[in-house]
């Protein structure tokens, strides 16, 4: 489920914990990258624990609103559209996401403090509101709505951020990439989801999909940057004749030597693929000039190996 793109996010933090004097021991290092990224998938659970947990409190206090010494008639007769939301229903009744969130101890006891703060920003929403009043009751309208809500009320909610960010170390970066991993999730469940079915696999985007090359694109992209480092320094330092290589961002080296390690080391990735990755992952983790830079020494040692006969792609069109 998660892309590409995720990966190389992940093992680019892993290689600045490296190269930054972490982890040296190349086995360890690894092995907790894959433990990061598996990490993302308890996290996925445990937001999806958190919508839920929303979802039901918001029904207690519904109920408990109707036993009030003047209760109006709202309270008594209240609308239950949220409560009959037909996506809401399929993850509250499916046994694999019970199963995983008992599995990670999940549980929401001593959080009702926040679990009621934002049942009650979603309560008084103009979007529950409209949601209440729609006529339309299709399964369609609930995903929107699911997804909304989440969005809105979940993933941008810094008490709960801070929350999973001081339960577990790994996910101080990856809070973000979980609610994309739900998002996704919400828009591909169909209407005959079933409490029988299976959600997603982290490593599975579709049927076609193989957790297993998923896997070993992340160990190989790693330990290969590692293993070839040097090997790389002595490629990118002619290129860089305007800079001394000691003194630009680390940052920078790593997506430079990452980008050569997919050019020479994976054949089955279109170069413009590898050069377009790294690109956009310097705006992101580098700063405002990266971009340019990192483009033209790329451009420049694509040049060098391609005259080496050092990039070997292999299927048509992949080496542009």
């Amino acid at each position: 489920m998660l892309g590409r793109r995720h990966y190389r996010i992940k093992v680019l933090q892993a290689l600045y914990a490296y190269f930054q004097g972490g982890e040296s021991r190349l086995e360890v290092a690894e092995k907790n990258l894959l433990l990061s990224i598996e990490k993302i998938y308890e996290l996925y659970f445990l937001q999806l624990s958190f919508l839920l947990e929303v979802i039901h409190f918001y029904g207690f206090r519904m109920e408990e609103a109707k036993n009030k010494f003047y209760p109006t008639e709202e309270e008594i007769n209240p609308s239950k559209k949220l409560l009959e939301n037909g996506l809401i229903l399929q993850l509250q009744h499916n046994k694999d996401l019970a199963e995983r969130i008992a599995g990670y101890k999940i549980s929401w006891t001593e959080e009702q403090g926040m679990i009621r703060k934002v049942q009650m920003k979603l309560k008084t929403s103009k979007d529950l509101a409209e949601y209440l009043s729609s006529k339309k009751k299709t399964y369609e309208e609930d995903r929107e709505f699911v997804a909304r809500i989440f969005r809105k009320f979940i993933a941008k909610s810094s008490d709960f951020q801070y929350f999973c960010e001081e339960r577990n170390l790994f996910w101080y970066d990856d809070f973000e990439i979980a609610a994309v991993f739900i998002l996704k999730t919400i828009k591909l469940i169909p209407d005959s989801f079933s409490e029988k079915d299976l959600l997603m696999s982290l490593f599975v985007k579709d049927m076609e999909d193989d957790p297993k090359e998923d896997r070993k694109f992340i160990r190989e992209l790693f330990t290969k940057t590692i293993l070839y480092s040097d090997e790389y320094t002595a490629l990118i330092e002619p290129r860089t004749r305007n800079w001394e290589i000691d003194r630009i961002a680390l940052t920078d080296i790593i997506l430079i030597k990452m980008a050569l390690t997919e050019l020479i080391h994976f054949p089955q990735i279109p170069v413009k693929v590898s050069m377009n990755e790294y690109i956009e992952l310097s705006k992101q983790f580098s700063s405002v000039k990266s971009k340019q830079f990192i483009n033209g020494i790329l451009d420049k040692l694509v040049s060098d190996l391609s005259d080496d006969k050092r990039i070997a792609k292999t299927g048509r069109g992949l080496m542009t």
